[in-house]
């Protein structure tokens, strides 16, 4: 009787063993977890980077090296957009994982 629930290539399939460490890591990731972490280091760090202007703003996305960071106002998108060089140069200081390039600004409503 052929045994149905054997793996065709069973032999193929085999591994080397590997860190638990590194099986969770890469299973995060796959499922999303690691953004939440990330996202959590980068409103940290947008608060000590923008100081009293954190509260009337909040990081967004990166995409493509652009974090777009959400504004409760035009006003301070002025505002912010005239300190954006300091402002991205510790970002980048900040959080050198996220390779941020560019900060662009846009005015939305924040929770």
């Amino acid at each position: 009787m052929k045994n149905r629930y054997k793996q065709p290539n069973a032999e193929r399939r085999k591994r080397d063993p590997q860190k638990l460490g590194d099986i969770v890591s890469q299973l995060m990731a796959r499922r999303g977890y690691s953004q939440v972490s990330s996202i959590d280091e980068l409103r940290s760090a947008w608060i000590r980077v923008a100081g009293p202007l954190a509260n009337d703003s909040l990081p967004g996305n990166i995409k493509r090296g652009v974090l777009e960071i959400v504004v409760r106002s035009s006003v301070m998108v002025q505002e912010l957009t005239f300190r954006k060089k300091q402002l991205l140069s510790q970002l980048i200081q900040q959080v050198p994982g996220e390779k941020i390039k560019d900060i662009r600004f846009k005015v939305g409503t924040i929770d």
